[in-house]
């Protein structure tokens, strides 16, 4: 697999309220070109998430409900991306057996997905070298023209985000992002065959 840059040299360090409104605004802005998103970790804490809240307290039928809930608000998101040619593709990183966070994400992802945002699973294991020292940081790509290296806390707490304006390392990390895309399953049929069938997860198991 090729060789990356790891982003190293911060050009603006932003906490959580400066990186959500930059990221907002920056990315109203893309058109014609899409964004790209890598997510790594095996779990994050998501309390602004009513869906991740219900399944933190073990309400795995309401968990669920609350996501179907979201379809509207979901497929307005894809075609308004879809009226910008702006698609927002993210590749999920996976690690067998499935964390409980990843178990409730995974079945949201199959939820996006039929709404009209795209998502393919890839296995940890086929990164290989690439995670030698240390496992790929998450990345999101606007466009090919910026990057932000999104930062959290070591519980999974959102912290805020590092932006690059270097375009090369942006198109860089969106190339291999793409290449990643292009060799992983699609989340419905992932989740369909490996995660729909398992027991309801068990928060903290």
């Amino acid at each position: 697999m090729r060789e990356l840059r790891r982003p190293d040299l911060p050009a603006s360090v932003l906490g959580l309220t400066a990186y959500r409104a930059d990221f907002a605004a920056r990315d109203a802005l893309i058109t014609d070109r899409p964004s790209w998103k890598l997510e790594r970790r095996q779990h994050f804490l998501e309390p602004g998430n009513d869906s991740w809240v219900a399944f933190r307290r073990g309400d795995w039928a309401e968990s669920l409900q609350l996501m179907e809930s979201r379809r509207p608000a979901l497929s307005g998101t894809a075609q308004e991306r879809e009226r910008r040619s702006n698609p927002f593709l993210r590749v999920r990183v996976v690690e067998e057996p499935l964390t409980p966070y990843l178990q409730w994400e995974l079945s949201y992802l199959r939820v996006q997905a039929q709404c009209g945002r795209p998502v393919r699973v890839v296995h940890a294991d086929k990164l290989g070298a690439l995670e030698e020292s240390r496992p790929l940081p998450e990345i999101v790509v606007l466009g090919s023209q910026l990057l932000y290296e999104v930062r959290y806390s070591t519980d999974g707490t959102l912290e805020g985000g590092v932006r690059y304006l270097d375009r090369e390392l942006a198109q860089e990390w969106g190339n291999f992002i793409s290449e990643l895309y292009g060799d992983g399953e699609d989340v419905v049929a992932y989740v369909d065959r490996h995660v729909s069938q398992l027991p309801p997860p068990v928060p903290g198991g």
